[in-house]
């Protein structure tokens, strides 16, 4: 059993104070950041940052559906971890200062993946697929702090 890992990286147009506060918003601006892939959002505990414990079912592909249970960690500053209590997930968001009026945002997701020829195939094609549902994320939460 390998460890998968995806990583997906954007340049911001906006102060990576507001970038942070707003993915760190999960009672309000997450939820409005997520693309088709995501559904059944829900806020369970808490729902700015660390404390906050979430819900959601991702879609990976046609057939992939992974029910998430999030609890959100802040251990160090403009870095979000999301550990999920359903599988070995764990997804780092980063935010950092690039430059005026610029932000870095990088999000990398891990996990055991499978062993054998199916593992084969989920390190080949499982990071391109999340690669592409997040940079969905990215797109969004841009338009969403650019304003």
């Amino acid at each position: 059993m390998a460890q998968v890992e995806a990583t997906t990286e954007r340049v911001i147009a906006a102060d990576a104070e507001a970038v942070f506060d707003a993915l760190a918003d999960y009672s309000g601006t997450r939820a409005k950041l997520l693309p088709e892939h995501f559904s059944e959002y829900e806020v369970r505990e808490g729902g700015d940052g660390e404390g906050t414990l979430v819900h959601w079912k991702l879609q990976a592909t046609s057939k992939r559906v992974r029910d998430c249970l999030l609890e959100v960690t802040e251990p160090t500053d403009g870095e979000l971890v999301e550990k999920d209590r359903n599988s070995s997930m764990v997804t780092t968001w980063r935010v950092t200062p690039a430059g005026e009026g610029k932000s870095r945002v990088v999000v990398t997701t891990v996990w055991d993946g499978a062993g054998g020829i199916g593992g084969f195939f989920e390190k080949t094609f499982a990071p391109k697929g999340l690669g592409r549902i997040y940079d969905l994320v990215l797109d969004k939460l841009a338009t969403e702090t650019q304003k």
